[in-house]
């Protein structure tokens, strides 16, 4: 979701310290129970017979699994979400998350979150909202929740309602801020560690019923794998604690499913004080969610993503990221850092035997570790890689230094759905910085996009990269911008058909001519490059 590159942007501390304040005050700590459940296996996500994928998640977790839905709603089929609000809420702010997406002293401006939504699908930073339409949405909200209070949660309802989703609204019970669960070690009405609280009810047997249609009766829990793999491998950059997620995920994984069947998949996102790594939580959510027992009877597997406190004040309750915190200003859509990482868990359990969700459209996020920029001399010699692309982003231009700066970013293109034809690409590209008008300089310059199948070298960016051959050269450009994102043109036929449907494709960007004088532009600091494909 696509991967965005670390930035140095840091959210207001005074409200980093007023959230812990009220963490505080609202989360005292109990002793929790412990359900039956198979010993966790060190492992790997492995590929099964996958049809359909949901979301579902409490608080912090449950605005990340309307985040994932809406994301990637050709996807996603429904979501679930026990004590959270519509999406993006927050919008990027901590205040606003504060004051209107948990506390109701702020207007969260429904109307507003809805165009965005609208606007983001047009512009191919989600997928299309006409996919919500029809999809189960379930929805919990207590009487005794003042951490995310019932007007936030009618507001989530609402939102879906505004796309035509099929919204179950259980706002029945006297709950406080938790997941809701039979396993729950906590009376119905309190806020407190380990926030799963007992009401009586069997809100698991609710939820899963109302996104599959029916549901068998659970079993025991413990008939099949619970498996502990390492997130590091699906975090952009190949740090999960740089994205504020624990090393470690869980997976729980039935008889029936590894063995061949036909499974759903559910990702199941804790709340903030309830990952594996906060402060010795560790299983207490996946062993007491009650969802192993239903997954035994019922075809399905479920991935319990991780997250974890920072040492910060940045998100020190290990929350899921739904304000924007570690400066990743793509958290809710496509690009979003905690997103692609678990989409990347979610396509390795779906296997590269299963075929990808149908539609019109894909939206590809560069790859971080295979993206950056090469600086020389305006005749190509004395190349060397860029070395502020975490700083600034990627360069284009000439520099201070006098150095002329192309970029090179690089798709999974292997993703386009087989057997379609692509019928439009276009790159978008979204401005950091800069300095002059590199398009003036000569005037009429143009910066070109090249297109190589496969590498231009290695996929990591090397110095040769600069000047190596393209397979097409001028594939496509980017006319001039001076803020915001930049849609290129589409790529010519020609570039279209040497797309490696089979894995990457790279792209360099750099102006056709060297510019006379120092004027530059860097991009894509907070925000990957995406490559939209069209098919049919």
């Amino acid at each position: 979701m696509r991967s965005p590159r670390p930035t140095r942007r840091r959210g207001p501390r005074r409200f980093a310290a007023l959230l812990l304040s009220v963490a505080a005050t609202l989360f005292p700590t109990a002793s929790p129970a412990t359900a039956a459940a198979p010993p966790p296996v060190p492992g790997t996500l492995q590929g099964y017979d996958i049809g359909s994928v949901f979301s579902a998640g409490v608080s912090s977790g449950g605005y990340m699994a309307t985040q994932l839905h809406v994301a990637y709603s050709g996807t996603f089929e429904g979501s679930a979400a026990f004590a959270s609000g519509p999406y993006d809420c927050a919008r990027g702010q901590l205040a606003t998350a504060l004051n209107a997406c948990m506390d109701t002293t702020q207007n969260l401006q429904l109307a507003t979150l809805e165009q965005t939504t609208r606007d983001r699908s047009a512009q191919g930073q989600v997928d299309p909202v006409a996919n919500l339409a029809g999809d189960p949405v379930y929805v919990f909200s207590g009487s005794g929740d003042t951490t995310v209070k019932r007007p936030v949660a009618d507001a989530l309802a609402d939102y879906y309602g505004r796309f035509g989703a099929r919204v179950r609204y259980d706002r029945s019970t006297a709950a406080g801020h938790a997941w809701i669960t039979p396993l729950g070690p906590n009376s119905c009405t309190v806020t407190q560690t380990p926030f799963l609280n007992n009401c009586g009810i069997d809100a698991e047997g609710a939820l899963l019923g109302h996104l599959f249609g029916s549901v068998t009766a659970p079993g025991s829990g413990t008939g099949g794998s619970l498996i502990r793999f390492d997130q590091n491998a699906y975090a952009p950059g190949g740090s999960a604690a740089a994205l504020s997620m624990g090393a470690e995920g869980f997976a729980y994984v039935p008889a029936s499913c590894a063995q061949g069947a036909r499974c759903k998949l559910l990702v199941a996102l804790h709340g903030c004080k309830q990952g594996y790594a906060y402060q010795g939580f560790g299983t207490r959510f996946v062993e007491n969610a009650y969802l192993n027992e239903y997954a035994d009877t019922n075809d399905m597997i479920v991935l319990y993503p991780q997250a974890a406190p920072t040492s910060t004040l940045e998100n020190p309750n290990g929350c899921w990221n739904w304000w924007g915190y570690l400066g990743d200003a793509s958290y809710a859509r496509h690009g979003g850092k905690q997103i692609e990482a678990i989409m990347g868990m979610v396509r390795a359990l779906r296997g590269t035997g299963t075929p990808p969700p149908t539609g019109d459209r894909t939206v590809l996020s560069s790859t971080d570790s295979e993206d950056g920029y090469v600086k020389a001399a305006a005749d190509g010699s004395g190349a060397a890689v860029g070395a502020l692309e975490d700083t600034y982003g990627l360069a284009l231009g000439r520099g201070t230094d006098g150095r002329v700066n192309r970029s090179v970013v690089s798709f999974d293109t292997s993703r386009i759905p087989a057997g379609k034809e692509v019928s439009r690409a276009w790159l978008t590209v979204t401005r950091s910085s800069g300095s002059g008008d590199p398009w003036a300089s000569p005037a009429g310059n143009r910066l070109q996009v090249d297109l190589r199948t496969g590498c231009f070298g290695g996929c990591a960016v090397e110095p040769a990269d600069w000047s190596a051959a393209a397979t097409v050269a001028g594939a496509a450009r980017v006319e001039a911008f001076t803020s915001g994102s930049a849609v290129s043109t589409d790529l010519s036929a020609e570039a279209l058909a040497t797309l490696n449907r089979g894995g990457v494709t790279q792209f360099r960007l750099g102006f056709a001519s060297a510019p006379t004088g120092t004027a530059y532009l860097f991009v894509n600091q907070a925000t990957p490059v995406t490559l939209t494909v069209e098919y049919r």
